[in-house]
């Protein structure tokens, strides 16, 4: 490295891969992000994965993203990157809006032929001139030197090519001194069954490496701040992993055995793969034909005596909605998860929004609530599915657990808890004793939650039926009358509303004596609270706060908005929570800030919105 060369010491960087589908982008950025936690940095991740399936190589289309961002302080994947990786011009195309002024291009210079560019629909042969580039531009022959590297491992050509992606690992991996043998722990890891595979890749990620070293490349070297983490075990984990992880833990705690019931959707897929995986603790993970025999299946094992879980996304709830009518009425526990895709019908089915949560509130016949919660982070899905699963049991409920595509796909760095730190959840059992002493029918319920007692199939002396017509308030029985229905609905929606007093109240990040409040639900947590400190740091005095409990509201909600002169209400869809809130506390002056794009939000759009309504 020549003394020109600029290193530059950073709280935290931003670093994107970009390719077609096929070439390994998220891959290396799984590992890329692996090994930086790894060192005891802080990780956020956005994959960004095209709508169409397999389109035309080098097309505009097809483009595959995977941005990172690495750190301290880290609570987003960024805005903008202070690196981008194209693998060909497509890829350069559609992503040189993300990088910083400054920031540096690593571009496979082999792919950008003419036709190469043709296909991306450039109008000259000067691609990087005609976009306006104002960043440092790395022009690697990616591929020829990858081939240079493999001419001697006997693989054919495809499969030589395949491994173009980790040469750029390599490469990257210099710019930001991270270390090789972590990498190679992963890429072993992920060959250990095909060791010529692997070799490989060896060779070409230290190949990458080498070439950045050698070079003496005049491009900004990075230096990456980093600050001791609470002593555990760390891992690098997915919102939909975490969600499969959070689940078995309630299994556990509840000493119920845990049954999944689900049909295969995008994004939300990866969970089913997940606990399909977990038969060694006891999980049943069934794919059923459809949506509906999905939910169907899970209440019946509810019925059964298990924690019951259905997973799915937008359009799959609708299909769900009469089944989780069924639970609602029959009062017993089942999870829904919904990771929310753009709509609506299949819109974008691999893209984020957050445009579900009326769905989730409203959309089922008759007077039918449920409980809804959202996680707020990749790492939090886990704790949310535990939390879902607890309120589910000991309120003998239907709980959607919210989940989007961003936080779904997205990761962060985690440490595995310990199993007491979760605490045990208690299923309202009746035993044969105590339903001869009360008296017991199907639908006893305790008086101080409203929460009826749960008959566990099998247990003699506690034989009952439960179906989806109204029940007569003491008997049970099927009851066709006016004012026992009337009580029925407004005891199961107390029965929800009381579930305030077991959750905890919302918290105030900030000084507490500023005008405004900014405040979101789900997965956008982090830009929102990276926004409020960016406004903060800016002299905008903003406090922040963030929903998880969305269905009942934390029981501090109106104390807390009623606190303020103005509240913005930021969130991926045109105002689903916004109006929510605003119906409740129509005293409140709410303000919105939107966006339905299928992308996350940018800090920056955050900012510039609330600065625009204060200034109005």
């Amino acid at each position: 490295m020549t003394e020109d060369t600029s290193v530059k010491t950073l709280e935290k960087v931003v670093v994107r891969f970009s390719g077609d589908s096929g070439d390994g982008m998220q891959l290396v950025g799984n590992i890329f992000t692996n090994v930086s936690a790894g060192i005891g940095n802080q990780v956020s991740t956005f994959p960004d994965y095209p709508a169409e399936i397999r389109a035309p190589q080098g097309s505009l289309g097809g483009v595959s993203g995977f941005q990172v961002s690495v750190g301290t302080n880290v609570h987003t994947p960024g805005d903008a990157c202070d690196v981008l990786v194209a693998m060909n011009p497509a890829a350069l195309k559609q992503n040189c809006r993300y990088v910083k002024d400054g920031g540096v291009i690593i571009v496979d210079i082999d792919s950008f032929k003419e036709a190469d560019l043709r296909k991306a629909l450039f109008a000259t042969d000067d691609p990087f001139t005609e976009l306006g580039i104002r960043a440092q531009v790395l022009e690697v022959p990616v591929t020829a030197l990858t081939k240079e590297a493999l001419a001697d491992s006997g693989l054919d050509n495809k499969s030589v090519l395949k491994c173009r992606n980790i040469f750029c690992l390599g490469l990257v991996c210099w710019l930001f001194d991270r270390p090789l043998e972590s990498a190679l722990h992963f890429l072993r890891k992920k060959f250990a069954k095909k060791p010529a595979i692997y070799e490989a890749n060896a060779k070409v990620i230290n190949a990458g490496y080498n070439y950045g070293h050698n070079i003496h490349a005049s491009v900004s070297t990075y230096r990456i701040e980093s600050e001791p983490a609470r002593p555990g075990v760390y891992t690098d984990i997915n919102g939909n992993t975490a969600t499969a992880w959070g689940l078995i833990m309630a299994s556990e705690k509840s000493g119920r055995p845990l049954f999944l019931g689900s049909y295969p959707i995008t994004p939300a897929t990866d969970i089913l793969h997940e606990l399909a995986k977990r038969k060694d603790v006891g999980v049943k993970a069934v794919q059923m034909e459809d949506e509906i025999a999905g939910v169907c299946s899970a209440i019946g094992a509810s019925f059964a005596g298990n924690l019951a879980v259905t997973s799915t996304s937008g359009p799959g709830l609708a299909l769900k909605s009469e089944g989780i009518g069924l639970a609602v009425i029959a009062e017993l526990p089942l999870v829904v998860i919904d990771v929310q895709r753009g709509g609506p019908s299949t819109g974008l089915p691999t893209k984020t929004e957050q445009t579900d949560l009326m769905q989730a509130l409203y959309g089922r016949n008759g007077e039918s609530p449920v409980a809804v919660v959202a996680p707020a982070t990749p790492t939090d899905c886990f704790t949310m599915a535990f939390e879902a699963s607890r309120i589910a049991i000991e309120h003998m409920t239907p709980v959607i657990l919210l989940t989007d595509a961003f936080i779904g796909n997205g990761s962060s760095a985690w440490r595995i808890p310990d199993s007491d730190e979760y605490p045990e959840i208690r299923p309202p059992y009746i035993t044969p004793e105590h339903a001869a002493e009360i008296s017991w029918r199907p639908y006893t319920r305790r008086e101080d939650n409203k929460v009826r007692y749960w008959a566990i199939p099998g247990t003699p002396g506690l034989t009952h039926r439960l179906g989806g017509l109204e029940k007569d308030f003491t008997t049970g029985a099927i009851s066709t009358d006016p004012v026992n229905h009337e009580k029925m609905v407004y005891t199961r929606r107390e029965k929800i509303a009381r579930i305030a007093d077991d959750i905890p109240g919302l918290e105030i990040i900030g000084s507490g004596d500023a005008d405004t409040l900014l405040l979101g639900w789900g997965g956008t947590y982090g830009h929102l609270r990276t926004a409020a400190h960016e406004l903060c740091c800016e002299g905008v005095k903003v406090d922040f706060t963030h929903f998880r409990y969305i269905n009942p509201l934390p029981a501090n909600t109106a104390e807390v908005l009623r606190r303020y002169k103005r509240v913005i209400v930021a969130e991926l869809n045109t105002g689903q929570f916004a109006d929510y809130l605003q119906a409740q506390f129509p005293d409140v002056d709410i303000r919105r800030i939107n966006k339905v794009q299928g992308q996350p939000f940018m800090v920056r759009e955050v900012v510039d919105g609330v600065k625009a309504i204060i200034n109005k």
